[in-house]
């Protein structure tokens, strides 16, 4: 990645403003709305899209300085370990907890978006 890339606030500051916002929620000491078994799939529905998005703005931006393909994986890898550190820092807040389920689901949206991005990036380079 050359020096012209750091300079584009336009690929950078997504990924890192979603990942202040994540940071944000996962320090709030409860987001239990008191629905129940709606609130508990809803926030578990937000997690799997929220780091799928994660994946495709760090896509986004590295799809610049490397193939696609690797792209959507190298994607992949950050979001997953930045699930990771999601957890690690929820298990530190009063009132919450980090569980390996919920890193899992992290992982597995941006899996479903670093998989498309692959399938995606395959046809491109057939066409």
């Amino acid at each position: 990645m050359g020096v012209g890339l750091l300079r584009r606030a336009d690929l950078w500051l997504p990924p890192i403003l979603l990942m202040g916002v994540i940071f944000f929620f996962s320090a709030q000491p409860s987001l239990d709305s008191g629905l129940g078994l709606f609130d508990f799939v809803g926030r578990k529905v937000v997690h799997f899209a929220g780091f799928g998005l994660l994946c495709y703005l760090w896509w986004r931006l590295l799809r610049v300085g490397m193939n696609p393909g690797r792209a959507a994986l190298v994607a992949f890898l950050l979001s997953s370990l930045y699930a990771v550190s999601d957890e690690y820092h929820q298990s530190h807040v009063e009132g919450r907890n980090g569980t390996p389920i919920d890193w899992a689901i992290d992982s597995a949206g941006a899996a479903l978006v670093a998989l498309r991005l692959r399938m995606r990036a395959r046809r491109e380079a057939a066409a």
